[in-house]
């Protein structure tokens, strides 16, 4: 970790650097010299040539490390890519909270390949609630904005990932779902630095034990609904070491310290989350001008750290989980008069936390967006009373579902003999998938707007066989995705655009066909006779996901770019904007509300049938709320000017939906109902 800059221009509450023990800071210089630039690349180069190094890792941080000025920050990749020419990698990162980000500073982040992560608590309150500037007013909108130009097309590949900064004051369903909201490669959740002198803020009784447990299961459960994505540091690291592999961060497991610190001044120290503990205690007396990395690796702090199991305390050492947890990070053990001795101030919340994961079956966390069904319920009578109510319970509206997909397996069969050979690469990946995941073909049939593709092939005369293929080869490749499987097939494009239902399109607008390939359950795009991740493609494409709100508290997709959305007496709309996108988020939570305080009997069926969103025009502006037979689970919807007629339309269209559904499949059968 290189320190270029030991000021910063946010003045946050919970900062270790400025607000803890140790105050070093403020006698170091702002910013490092360009001697100390000099001479920490060849240190770092002489280690690595020394050790044999295949890779080394330089993460730029401060302080605030864009304050050290875009050409600075260039010199500095610079000088470490010539000192390390010809010895080993470099993976450059850097840590910043994104302020002072613009178009320039993103190309030369680009340009020199430095992967940067940017600092966001969440959602807006969560975020401004410590990170705050001198004057008191809050960052978000600031970091938000720099958080989506960092992340958009030209410059995605510069894009690391967020790193949020856990206060159980916030609620953590609104952090995820603001987070996510952002398209991160990966997010980093930080326990707050504590000690059992100083220990984090808890709630009282005997639940406070495990606050911050229960805060990161609910993410947890959450993230295993959206399909483990985007990865999850922490998380990621649980199920690494407890299947005997490394961490990948140093608040969990046994692995040894590999992280040393090179101040603006060139002190050489550990660990900075040691300021901490108490004055200097991360300082090693050693510099980089005089001192090699392998003389300060000798350091006790450094040593310490190196027993594995016999360097934990006796209750770390009899702990069930202490392979996965390795004592916690290990600042967070410090007690005065016992020095490191302990088990971390996150102790409980650890052992909580691993045990969820461990005790959520493998098979769950695969890929999937939804979690694997529950045997199928048999509807009765009253469940088909309550469901055309609005008010049948969760079990009522799954059997609904397996019922209508037996429709859509006919509807399948159907489209195959009419588009004849145009099916068959797509079905044998299917019927590969469907003998080794057994979720697979119902979750491509349960897409939202499957049945409305199928109907088209099969009525519109302008449906020929060779872009009904194409939509087919677009749903097995998505199928192969969620199982985390293989597979390879060529997808004519449909308006510069391949659509992956749950995942979502590559758009390149100058080619006809995209040849696309699944491995390990990612997806690529072959061009120019290379292979690209479709979330970081070549020039002249784009990815864009689908999106997710979280407000009934599951995913609701928010199917704005499906080519056969368009079924609904309004006409759909096109992909909303970011800034639209959490307006709607917004009036849905709100909307959400309402439901739950004024339309409760009603929520429960609403929340399992309503599935996705499809945003409609409407020049009115009033509002509207348009089911279709042919997408189960999808509501067409505008928003309405304020909340309650907004839960309105939510109730009635989920309503409308599912006595569409009970109608088709079961009204020859029911008699009277009607």
């Amino acid at each position: 970790m290189v320190k270029v800059h030991s000021r910063c221009d946010l003045a946050c509450d919970h900062c270790y650097v400025y607000q803890h023990a140790d105050q070093s800071w403020a006698a170091r210089p702002k910013v490092m010299a360009d001697a100390t630039i000099t001479t920490t690349a060849r240190r770092i180069s002489e280690h690595a040539a020394a050790h044999g190094l295949d890779e080394v890792h330089v993460v730029l941080h401060g302080g605030e490390p864009l304050l050290a000025g875009r050409e600075r920050l260039r010199r500095v990749s610079e000088e470490l890519r010539h000192a390390l020419a010809g010895v080993c990698r470099l993976d450059l990162r850097m840590q910043t909270n994104g302020l002072l980000l613009d178009d320039a500073y993103c190309a030369m982040l680009a340009q020199e390949d430095i992967r940067t992560g940017i600092s966001l608590d969440g959602d807006r309150t969560s975020n401004d609630r410590h990170r705050r500037r001198a004057d008191g007013s809050g960052s978000y909108d600031a970091v938000v904005r720099a958080t989506r130009l960092l992340g958009s097309p030209p410059y995605r590949s510069a894009f690391a990932g967020l790193l949020c900064t856990i206060d159980i004051a916030n609620d953590p369903t609104a952090v995820y779902e603001a987070l996510i909201a952002l398209d991160p490669p990966r997010i980093d959740f930080l326990l707050p630095h504590a000690t059992w002198d100083h220990p984090p803020p808890r709630p009282a009784g005997d639940d406070g034990a495990t606050a911050y447990a229960r805060w990161l299961m609910t993410i947890y459960d959450r993230w295993l609904l959206d399909g483990c994505r985007p990865p999850v540091r922490l998380f990621d690291s649980i199920e690494a070491t407890a299947n005997g592999l490394a961490s990948f961060t140093e608040a969990l497991g046994l692995g040894s310290p590999d992280l040393v610190v090179v101040e603006t001044d060139g002190e050489i120290e550990q660990a900075d989350w040691l300021k901490t503990v108490a004055r200097g205690a991360p300082a090693t007396g050693f510099h980089i001008d005089r001192h090699a990395f392998d003389e300060a690796a000798r350091h006790p702090g450094f040593l310490a750290r190196h027993a594995g199991p016999a360097g934990l305390s006796g209750q770390c050492r009899r702990c069930p989980v202490v392979q996965v947890c390795g004592g916690g990070l290990y600042g967070h053990r410090h007690r005065h008069g016992r020095g490191f001795d302990n088990p971390s101030v996150f102790c409980a919340d650890l052992f909580a936390l691993i045990g969820h994961v461990r005790r959520t079956p493998r098979s769950a966390r695969s890929r999937p967006t939804e979690a694997p069904a529950p045997p199928v319920h048999v509807l009765t009578g009253d469940d088909y009373d309550a469901l055309a109510a609005g008010r049948g319970d969760e079990r009522a509206v799954r059997a609904l579902l397996a019922t209508e997909l037996s429709t859509r397996r006919v509807l399948l069969d159907a489209v195959r003999e009419r588009i004849g050979d145009a099916a068959d690469p797509a079905l044998s990946v299917l019927i590969e998938l469907a003998e080794t995941s057994a979720h697979t073909v119902p979750g491509v049939l349960s897409q939202p707007c499957f049945r409305a593709w199928a109907v088209r092939c099969l009525t519109d005369p302008s449906a020929t066989p060779a872009l009904a293929g194409a939509r087919l080869a677009e749903m097995a490749l998505a199928a192969a995705v969620r199982a985390g499987g293989s597979a390879r097939l060529t997808v004519a494009l449909r308006g510069g655009s391949a659509h992956l239902p749950s995942l979502g399109r590559l758009v390149a607008q100058d080619a006809v066909a995209a040849d696309l390939e699944v491995r390990g359950g990612e997806l690529f795009v072959h061009t120019g006779g290379a292979a690209y991740a479709v979330r970081e493609p070549p020039d002249g494409m784009r990815w864009e996901p689908l999106r997710y709100l979280h407000f009934t508290g599951r995913p609701v997709a928010v199917e704005d770019m499906d080519p056969f959305r368009d079924v609904y007496r309004a006409p759909a709309r096109p992909r909303l904007t970011d800034d639209e996108f959490d307006r709607w988020r917004s009036a849905l939570t709100a909307a959400w509300h309402v439901v739950g305080t004024r339309h409760a009997p009603y929520a429960v069926a609403t929340a399992a049938v309503l599935t996705a969103l499809t945003p409609l025009d409407d020049p009115e502006g009033n509002g509207l709320a348009h089911v279709d037979d042919h997408v189960f689970g999808v509501l067409g919807l505008a928003l309405a000017p304020d909340a309650e007629a907004l839960a309105s339309l939510l109730v009635d269209g989920a309503r409308r939906l599912t006595t569409n559904a009970l109608l088709e499949c079961y009204a020859p059968a029911a008699g009277p109902r009607s």
